[in-house]
């Protein structure tokens, strides 16, 4: 399937995602899953247990092309992005609507500002100027560690890439400024428990 931005460039996936998910296999406890399965288990279980209501956004495309190949199936040959996507969840927790992007690094030591986009930023920062919770949820995967950022710390080193500081947020702010979720049974990622901290 042929998918296109709405400028009617060609979408190819970056090499080194493809890369990621074909190794990911960090521990038995763990086997194959990625952050976005975990991210679904835990919001399968706060929904199952009427704690909070949270999906995931599906992706804005527009089909130009599909194919029959038999009566019972379709295949979609070539869609575009109608608008550039904004974070990956939203829902709604204690009566606060939450809005947050999921993303992985295989750094042992920062997490790149390139893995965020402009429009993510100015998506969530119009979202918490109407009491949204905002948050970027990082995993460090070689570490198995995982953040929740929240956005007036993403804001913070934002502006300071943007005036020429480092591109990148080191472990050590996500240590002394984030709030560390740490894995737990079920659900393995409870990252509700660091959205508890952030409420008013």
């Amino acid at each position: 399937m042929v998918i296109r931005y709405p400028n009617g460039k060609k979408y190819t996936p970056p090499t080194s995602e493809v890369k990621k998910r074909s190794i990911k296999d960090y521990s038995y406890s763990n086997r194959g899953k990625t952050l976005e399965d975990e991210i679904d288990e835990a919001n399968d279980f706060y929904l199952q247990r009427q704690i909070a209501v949270i999906h995931k956004k599906p992706v804005p495309i527009q089909i130009v092309k599909v194919e029959y190949p038999s009566r019972s199936a379709a295949v979609i040959r070539e869609a575009y992005f109608r608008t550039p996507s904004t974070t990956d969840y939203n829902g709604i927790y204690e009566g606060y609507h939450i809005d947050f992007d999921a993303k992985e690094t295989e750094s042992k030591t920062s997490f790149p500002l390139k893995n965020v986009h402009p429009h993510q930023v100015e998506h969530m920062t119009v979202v918490a100027k109407q009491r949204g919770i905002c948050f970027l949820l990082i995993r460090f995967s070689s570490m198995e560690r995982y953040f929740v950022v929240p956005l007036e710390m993403l804001q913070n080193a934002w502006t300071r890439m943007l005036t020429g500081g480092r591109k990148s947020i080191s472990l050590v702010e996500f240590e002394e400024q984030a709030i560390e979720v740490t894995p737990t049974y079920s659900p393995r990622i409870d990252y509700l428990q660091a959205v508890r901290k952030m409420l008013p």
